[in-house]
């Protein structure tokens, strides 16, 4: 009993630290190469990577927002989200 509290309290420390620390951090590093796109190089260019870096930063906050807030209206309507198959799947 004891091991199966460990193991689940590990997991929702896991996720936890996860999505409260990474997705802020993947933000912020959205912002930071969005602000890097809107310097200049020596030769008075703008950076062409910094905007393409940061949408697809900006992509996986999104994804992962609405991925949570899929789990909860799923789990409020009496369904469970499965990534069984590698993608999110609502079922009942």
């Amino acid at each position: 009993m004891l091991e199966l509290f460990g193991k689940d309290i590990l997991q929702v420390l896991l996720a936890g630290i996860l999505v409260g620390a990474g997705v802020p951090a993947v933000f912020a590093f959205g912002m930071r190469a969005l602000a890097y796109a809107d310097g200049e190089g020596p030769d008075g260019a703008h950076h062409r990577l910094g905007k393409p870096a940061a949408a697809v930063c900006f992509a996986l906050v999104v994804a992962i927002i609405a991925l949570g807030i899929t789990i909860i209206v799923a789990s409020g309507l009496g369904y469970h989200v499965s990534v069984e198959r590698g993608y999110p799947t609502i079922l009942r």
